[in-house]
């Protein structure tokens, strides 16, 4: 077995693309090999600004012979089937065999094929691999570069190093051919170097200042910043990203600790620190839980003087970046975000939806409502509004112009600065937040308040204008909001139903979507929407029943008023849908169960996520008992027996009208075996005939349980409505042990499979048990 060493040295590649660069030539050279039946052993591959390296163990020295067998034409077969066969396999009629294969004497075409060096199938898979290189983005270059078809790389490609064991493997790709030499540092080792093999390449470049390894580099920069920053008294501000990027830039990495001017700590400490992160690839650092007026920055060189004159000239480029921070700071103060806020009438948010200033104030109406409504508790509404209302002034400043990610947070910046309230500044800052699964959850009740209505704004209006999320594509993150809105109702326990909630959030853009004065119809739409959304909340009423009330027809929607509230009910329908499949997402790591959320929501009238959560994981910790498991069980089975009957209810079947049993009321228990005999008695009496032990059993259970489960659901008491179900399972055990439900009497027949109906009702009080899995 011998080891293989492919170097690949071009012009510096971008740290970014480095990371994927690794994984595309390990994937490139293990399919080129794979094609010529060769299975390496372990592949490394390792990278450097200037080079992408890979070290193949345990290669064989040639591939395998392989026998390859081709079926073709029968004999008496047309002359032109048995010409095409013998045109694709070169081979000539007399070089065929002639076998029997069902009974048929039929062609085959047997090729005997030896076994290759893997030095000559190596030879050809590095132009292979070079031409099919996937970079990002790539050039071509040189004389060749007039051509189309010449070869592209990320940046020019200089030199190629392939060595198969110690033997040179020869090839050329984009005019350079494969060789011993490579190079070390560009300062410290610039002339070539000769390798010997994958044994001595690591070391070799070593002794001439090139760590291959980037995770060893990575290592230096982490663990050299720290220690840095420790000898100067301060604490690393820690940066995972920027350790790998500055490892991607260096191939002998040196970190050094640096001062700037503490003057510039006046400037907010997230724009030092992503002007310094972002311009310069600098590390900061902290004091006593505060930004320190120090970075850290890695140099590329060992340099004589100790690094002083690296240095002072990062200093120098730090402090005119640091200058710009502070001019946009100084600048942006001037302006209160009240005046800001009026430039957002010249951003386009999107050209169905109007302007950034027309979604701020639907925006600042939402948050007002929710808190006006008690749906964000201990919320003004007056901090609310007003904090919305500013939510989105940042966006025409100096400082986001220059740096976007500091939307929000400059923002409350500004609204402290001018002696806003805390409230209204930490909303501002805060209600982008949280950005998808996994971020904070603001908890503060005027940030609840704007950071839901933005998302529950952004969500209805694009759900209006019919751009929904479709497949992997999600230009407007409106999965992102979802999950958000999820997480913000969840985590500070709001009781809203969502179906309420989304229509608010629609009735602040259907305006803007019809392009009408529809404010006094809008308000007509109103309580019939809120009508809808009290009933059982099923595609069923949404899409069918809804009432033809509401937006007129005008010259730029020609659409029938009835269908347009038909379609604006489906698309309210579709947001809670949405809404529910984020759920599930945003919970599938707390080990909720996406099927049991179903069961509970499918009963419909159930779109108060609190709520829904509550009885979610009552239901989840009932289905994985002894008793639940077999309730389910049960359940199933008494289902699967009413559709296959296709049961519909008996006709003439004595109806209950839910008003409350008189008997059932008693609570003595000197009495119960009064009341049990007498109940039994009407039984039998309504059904004309004397029932079973075991089916009485179940209709007595359900008498209790039945009305038991309803009354702890409509108080919220999940886990007594999961109890109260617990005492159907040996009931219903029993019955099915005992009783046959296809029984040939008619009468005894009905009777049953309503009963089984009847145990299917007592359980979809709690959930739709069709639904759950297992």
């Amino acid at each position: 077995m011998t080891d293989f060493l492919l170097e690949l040295r071009s012009e510096e590649i971008p740290a970014r693309m480095q990371a994927g660069a690794r994984a595309d030539l390990e994937k490139l050279f293990r399919k080129e090999l794979a094609a010529a039946g060769v299975e390496p052993g372990a592949v490394t591959v390792w990278s450097t600004p200037r080079r992408l390296a890979l070290i193949a163990r345990d290669l064989p020295e040639a591939t395998q012979p392989v026998r390859e067998e081709t079926k073709g034409p029968a004999l008496g077969a047309p002359a032109q089937a048995l010409e095409g066969f013998l045109r694709k396999t070169g081979l000539t009629q007399d070089q065929l065999e002639v076998r029997d294969l069902k009974g048929k004497e039929t062609y085959f075409a047997v090729v005997e094929k030896p076994g290759r060096s893997v030095a000559q199938v190596l030879a050809e898979a590095i132009p292979a691999i070079v031409r099919a290189f996937p970079w990002p983005k790539s050039m071509r270059w040189g004389a060749a570069s007039l051509s189309t078809e010449s070869t592209r790389w990320v940046r020019p490609l200089s030199g190629i190093v392939a060595i198969f064991g110690e033997e040179l493997v020869p090839c050329e790709a984009g005019g350079v051919q494969s060789g011993y030499a490579t190079v070390g540092h560009r300062f410290h080792h610039p002339g070539p170097i000769t390798i010997g093999g994958a044994h001595d390449y690591a070391e070799k470049l070593r002794a001439c200042h090139v760590i291959v390894n980037h995770e060893e580099r990575q290592d230096i920069v982490r663990i050299g910043a720290a220690e840095a920053a420790t000898l100067a008294g301060l604490k690393l501000v820690e940066d995972e990203g920027l350790v790998i990027e500055n490892a991607g830039l260096t191939e002998w990495p040196v970190p050094l600790l640096g001062r700037f001017d503490e003057a510039f700590l006046e400037v907010p400490p997230e724009v030092i620190q992503l002007t310094a992160r972002v311009n310069q690839k600098y590390f900061v650092c902290e004091q006593n839980g505060k930004l320190a007026n120090a970075f850290v920055c890695t140099a590329n060189i060992e340099a004589s003087d100790g690094g002083e004159a690296i240095v002072a000239g990062n200093r120098k480029v730090l402090a005119a970046r640091l200058s710009d921070a502070r001019f946009f700071w100084d600048t942006d103060r001037k302006t209160t975000l009240g005046e800001q806020a009026k430039k957002l009438e010249r951003i386009t948010f999107h050209e169905k939806l109007g302007t950034v200033a027309d979604k701020v104030e639907r925006v600042a109406k939402l948050a007002e409502w929710l808190a006006s409504e008690g749906i964000v508790p201990n919320c003004d509404p007056a901090l609310a509004r007003r904090a919305a209302e500013l939510c989105k002034a940042d966006l025409v400043t100096e400082m986001v112009g220059e740096f976007p990610e500091l939307q929000g947070l400059m923002g409350g910046y500004y609204a402290r600065a001018e002696g806003l309230p805390d409230a209204v500044a930490d909303a501002i800052r805060d209600h982008y937040k949280p950005v998808g699964q996994g971020d904070e959850v603001p908890s503060a009740p005027v940030t609840v308040a704007v950071s839901l209505a933005d998302k529950l704004d952004t969500l209805a209006a694009f759900f209006l204008i019919n751009e929904k999320p479709t497949g992997s594509k999600d230009p407007f993150a409106l999965r992102r909001a979802g999950i958000s809105i999820a997480a913000l109702i969840i985590r500070n326990r709001l009781r809203v139903p969502l179906s309420s909630a989304v229509m608010q959030a629609m009735f602040g853009s259907l305006g803007r979507v019809y392009k009408a004065e529809v404010a006094a119809q809008l308000k007509e739409l109103e309580p019939a929407l809120r009508a809808v959304s009290k009933t059982s909340l099923s595609a069923a009423v949404l899409r069918d029943v809804f009432p033809p009330v509401g937006l007129p027809t005008d010259v730029n929607a020609q659409v029938p008023v009835e269908q347009r509230d038909r379609d604006n009910a489906a698309t309210l329908f579709d947001i809670v849908l949405f809404l529910l499949e984020r759920l599930k997402v945003q919970q599938r790591e707390a080990g909720v169960r996406h099927d049991l959320i179903d069961a509970v929501f499918a009963l419909g009238g159930e779109d108060d996520l609190v709520r829904l959560l509550a009885r979610v994981h009552a239901l989840q910790a009932f289905v994985g008992t002894e008793d639940g498991a077999n309730l389910l069980a049960g359940y199933k089975r008494a289902a699967n027996i009413l559709k296959k009957e296709d049961w519909q209810g008996l006709e003439g079947e004595i109806a209950r009208t839910g008003e409350e049993d008189p008997l059932a009321l008693v609570d003595d228990p000197d009495l119960a075996p009064v009341i049990a005999a007498k109940m039994a008695e009407r039984h039998q009496a309504e059904r004309g005939y004397t029932t079973e032990p075991a089916e009485q059993a179940l209709i007595e259970a359900l008498e209790v349980a039945a009305p038991q489960a309803e009354q702890a659901v409509a108080a919220e008491d999940f886990a007594g409505a999961m109890a109260a179900l617990a005492s159907l399972r040996a009931p219903i055990d029993a019955f099915f042990d005992a009783v046959t439900v296809n029984d040939a009497d008619p009468a005894k027949r009905h009777a049953r499979l309503a009963l089984l109906d009847q145990f299917r009702a007592a359980v979809h009080n709690v959930a739709d048990f069709s639904r759950i899995e297992g």
